[in-house]
């Protein structure tokens, strides 16, 4: 479920819609009775099952009398399609997932209906506020929080016990003990990895810069600004620097993609294109990933449908919530999208009944059952209490975005943070390669 952008720029983004004349809090005509009317929905990639699918759909047409098309767009072209789309009111999803990166950009310039007196009714306060921020502008919500899936540490208790080392309770204990799993190398393995992180993994390595009070840029007179060279900053800069050098043998130029075959057995690790390139053995003693990596990661096994499949296994694998430099769980980057109604929808009342119907507590606690952290918060007991779900909620209880600049996209369809991380192994001054990047990120955060 990454959330990545592909050669498109905030400024392509704003052409394609201010053109088409798209103002912000554009509203056309509609009525809640939908008989013989239809809206259609965007989702982004495979998360919703189809069991949800099927629920929207039906309770719906129950509720409206309308028809609700539901269709699916991948998260390589979602960007692309909704910059074509949305200004066109004949072509417009009524509604649309979006991730949460890429919030900022599209309601910064007018694509999404103001929403703001639906906020209380949809959820208020108890709507995860990080990823209510990005749907904000002047203090006016465009975009809310659909689910979220944040980060937290899958291991090999086998490893860390055969290195003698103890969970850790803070992130400098972390730091020294995947050091040291990777110095004694108890399984004798070339190229082991105490703790795999990518050289361009910067969705997981971000935590510590955070961590240690540091942000990637900050508002400042209305205006967005880089703070990539702050003490704080460059704190968690040093630290992830030891962790390339002494505990990660991740490749420069990896994202982060599939970690959870480094810590698995008798894996294979497949390129872009899928087709493989090693047949890998136990890689790394300690992963960063989201909470739904956990049905990648077990024993290999053969499943119902005659399939290699894995199955965990509580006596090899565990997890933890990477601590803080206090102790309580560091801040982590959460995955997961946001939800907004075209700007140009020709029936945004039935999809303010679609949203009605999406933040309900029955959907709310369907997506928590699907291993799908609910956007409001008062549901997050849905997810169960097994580790995982205990781990998804400790580490989101301080999970962050990236800014919600109107130019963020610009940011990443450019990969300045991947460019940025890739470097820091090999940097011989990590401060003027901070004030590098801040240079960068200058010159795009503001666009729109």
């Amino acid at each position: 479920m990454k959330r990545k952008l592909t050669g498109l720029t905030a400024a392509a983004v704003a052409s394609a819609l201010l053109f088409t004349g798209c103002s912000q809090g554009a509203q056309g005509g509609g009525a809640t009775e939908g008989e013989g009317k239809s809206i259609t929905l965007w989702l982004a990639g495979g998360d919703t099952p189809d069991e949800l699918r099927d629920y929207l759909k039906t309770e719906f047409a129950e509720q409206t009398g309308a028809t609700l098309k539901i269709e699916e767009q991948g998260w390589g072209d979602l960007v692309t399609k909704l910059t074509t789309a949305l200004p066109d009111a004949s072509n417009t999803p009524d509604v649309t997932e979006i991730g949460n990166t890429q919030s900022p950009t599209f309601t910064n310039v007018g694509a999404f209906l103001d929403i703001s007196d639906m906020k209380e009714e949809l959820g208020g306060d108890d709507l995860l506020p990080s990823f209510v921020e990005v749907g904000e502008v002047d203090g006016k919500n465009y975009t809310l929080p659909y689910y979220f899936g944040s980060r937290y540490m899958f291991y090999r208790k086998d490893v860390w016990d055969a290195a003698g080392v103890a969970l850790p309770t803070t992130l400098a204990e972390f730091n020294s003990a995947v050091t040291t799993i990777a110095e004694k190398n108890p399984k004798g393995i070339e190229k082991f990895s105490g703790f795999y992180l990518g050289g361009q993994d910067w969705r997981d390595g971000i935590s510590w810069i955070f961590a240690n009070g540091g942000e990637i840029a900050e508002q400042r007179d209305g205006k967005w600004v880089a703070t990539l060279d702050s003490p704080e900053a460059l704190r968690g800069l040093e630290q992830l620097q030891q962790i390339y050098r002494t505990a990660s043998n991740a490749p420069n130029d990896a994202k982060d993609a599939n970690q959870y075959q480094y810590l698995n057995d008798s894996d294979q690790v497949k390129d872009e294109d899928g087709n493989v390139t090693d047949d890998l053995s136990l890689a790394a003693a300690t992963i960063m990933a989201p909470g739904w990596a956990h049905w990648s990661i077990g024993d290999l096994v053969t499943g119902e449908d005659g399939e290699p499949a894995r199955e965990w296994n509580d006596a090899v694998f565990g997890t933890f919530v990477l601590p803080g430099t206090d102790g309580e769980p560091a801040p982590v980057f959460a995955g997961g999208s946001n939800l907004g109604i075209s700007a140009k929808s020709k029936e945004p009342e039935l999809a303010k009944e679609l949203l009605r119907i999406i933040y309900s507590e029955e959907y709310q606690t369907m997506l928590g059952k699907n291993g799908l952290g609910p956007a409001n918060q008062q549901y997050a007991s849905s997810l169960g209490d097994d580790q995982f779900a205990q781990a998804l909620i400790e580490s989101a209880s301080n999970s962050k975005l990236t800014p919600a600049a109107p130019g963020w996209a610009a940011v990443e369809a450019k990969n300045v943070m991947e460019g940025f991380f890739a470097q820091i192994r090999d940097a011989d001054d990590l401060q003027q390669l901070a004030l590098d990047t801040n240079a960068e990120l200058d010159a795009l955060l503001n666009q729109k």
